[in-house]
Protein backbone atom coordinates (compact mmCIF):
# COMPACT_ATOMS: atom_id res chain seq x y z
CA UNK A 1 0.00 0.00 0.00
CA UNK A 2 2.62 2.65 1.29
CA UNK A 3 6.20 2.80 1.20
CA UNK A 4 8.22 5.84 2.10
CA UNK A 5 10.85 7.35 0.63
CA UNK A 6 14.99 6.41 0.28
CA UNK A 7 16.45 5.43 3.96
CA UNK A 8 12.44 5.24 5.43
CA UNK A 9 11.96 8.90 4.61
CA UNK A 10 8.61 10.23 4.13
CA UNK A 11 7.83 13.38 1.92
CA UNK A 12 7.56 17.07 3.66
CA UNK A 13 6.64 20.07 1.08
CA UNK A 14 8.75 22.21 3.19
CA UNK A 15 7.35 25.47 1.02
CA UNK A 16 3.82 24.69 2.26
CA UNK A 17 5.49 24.56 5.84
CA UNK A 18 7.11 28.14 5.03
CA UNK A 19 4.33 29.50 3.09
CA UNK A 20 2.10 28.55 6.00
CA UNK A 21 4.50 29.52 8.84
CA UNK A 22 4.38 33.22 7.08
CA UNK A 23 1.04 33.91 6.47
CA UNK A 24 -0.43 32.88 10.23
CA UNK A 25 2.87 33.67 11.75
CA UNK A 26 5.53 31.66 13.97
CA UNK A 27 3.32 31.86 17.26
CA UNK A 28 -0.44 30.70 15.62
CA UNK A 29 2.21 27.96 13.38
CA UNK A 30 3.13 26.72 16.35
CA UNK A 31 -0.31 26.55 17.92
CA UNK A 32 -1.80 25.18 15.24
CA UNK A 33 1.03 22.12 14.71
CA UNK A 34 0.36 21.40 18.50
CA UNK A 35 -3.21 21.20 17.51
CA UNK A 36 -2.23 18.77 15.27
CA UNK A 37 -0.05 16.46 16.65
CA UNK A 38 -2.44 16.38 19.71
CA UNK A 39 -5.33 15.48 17.32
CA UNK A 40 -3.31 13.08 15.15
CA UNK A 41 -1.90 11.26 18.00
CA UNK A 42 -5.74 10.52 19.12
CA UNK A 43 -6.76 9.62 15.47
CA UNK A 44 -4.25 7.60 15.26
CA UNK A 45 -5.15 5.47 18.21
CA UNK A 46 -8.73 5.66 17.61
CA UNK A 47 -8.17 3.98 14.06
CA UNK A 48 -6.93 0.48 15.75
CA UNK A 49 -10.65 0.26 17.21
CA UNK A 50 -12.54 1.20 14.17
CA UNK A 51 -15.16 -0.77 13.98
CA UNK A 52 -16.94 0.36 10.89
CA UNK A 53 -15.93 2.09 7.79
CA UNK A 54 -17.74 5.22 8.03
CA UNK A 55 -15.75 6.22 11.20
CA UNK A 56 -12.46 4.86 9.71
CA UNK A 57 -13.40 6.95 6.37
CA UNK A 58 -13.95 9.63 8.75
CA UNK A 59 -11.18 9.34 11.12
CA UNK A 60 -9.14 9.39 7.45
CA UNK A 61 -10.45 12.12 5.92
CA UNK A 62 -9.60 14.63 9.12
CA UNK A 63 -5.73 13.12 8.97
CA UNK A 64 -5.65 13.64 5.06
CA UNK A 65 -6.76 17.56 5.56
CA UNK A 66 -4.37 18.11 8.47
CA UNK A 67 -1.33 16.61 6.90
CA UNK A 68 -1.87 18.61 3.76
CA UNK A 69 -2.25 21.97 5.27
CA UNK A 70 0.97 21.19 7.12
CA UNK A 71 2.74 19.71 3.84
CA UNK A 72 2.79 16.04 5.00
CA UNK A 73 1.90 14.59 1.59
CA UNK A 74 3.16 11.04 2.08
CA UNK A 75 0.75 11.04 4.99
CA UNK A 76 -2.30 12.90 2.86
CA UNK A 77 -1.40 10.38 0.36
CA UNK A 78 -1.83 7.19 2.40
CA UNK A 79 -4.85 8.75 4.56
CA UNK A 80 -6.54 9.09 1.20
CA UNK A 81 -5.97 5.80 0.21
CA UNK A 82 -7.11 4.57 3.01
CA UNK A 83 -10.44 6.86 2.87
CA UNK A 84 -11.13 5.70 -0.46
CA UNK A 85 -11.27 1.79 0.62
CA UNK A 86 -13.51 2.38 3.36
CA UNK A 87 -15.89 4.74 1.69
CA UNK A 88 -16.32 1.71 -1.03
CA UNK A 89 -17.54 0.18 2.50
CA UNK A 90 -13.95 -1.89 3.26
CA UNK A 91 -12.33 -1.80 7.11
CA UNK A 92 -9.20 -3.62 5.54
CA UNK A 93 -7.28 -0.38 6.10
CA UNK A 94 -3.63 -1.09 7.49
CA UNK A 95 -3.50 0.61 9.94
CA UNK A 96 0.34 0.01 11.21
CA UNK A 97 0.86 1.48 7.59
CA UNK A 98 -0.85 4.96 8.72
CA UNK A 99 0.56 4.99 12.31
CA UNK A 100 4.33 4.18 10.81
CA UNK A 101 3.86 7.11 8.44
CA UNK A 102 2.25 9.17 10.57
CA UNK A 103 5.31 9.04 13.07
CA UNK A 104 7.70 8.98 10.30
CA UNK A 105 5.91 12.35 9.48
CA UNK A 106 6.02 13.56 12.62
CA UNK A 107 9.50 13.27 12.95
CA UNK A 108 10.69 14.56 9.87
CA UNK A 109 8.40 17.95 10.25
CA UNK A 110 9.51 18.29 14.11
CA UNK A 111 13.13 17.49 13.03
CA UNK A 112 13.10 20.14 10.01
CA UNK A 113 11.97 22.76 12.11
CA UNK A 114 14.32 22.56 14.78
CA UNK A 115 16.79 22.63 11.63
CA UNK A 116 14.78 25.51 10.32
CA UNK A 117 15.16 27.39 13.61
CA UNK A 118 18.54 27.02 14.25
CA UNK A 119 19.01 28.47 10.86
Amino acid sequence: MWAAGSGGRVVVDWDRVCELRQEIGNEDFNEVLHLFLDEADEVIARLGAAGDAASLESDLHCLKGSALNLGLTDLARICQDGERHAAAGSIAVSVPEVARCYRLSRESLVQGLVRLDAA
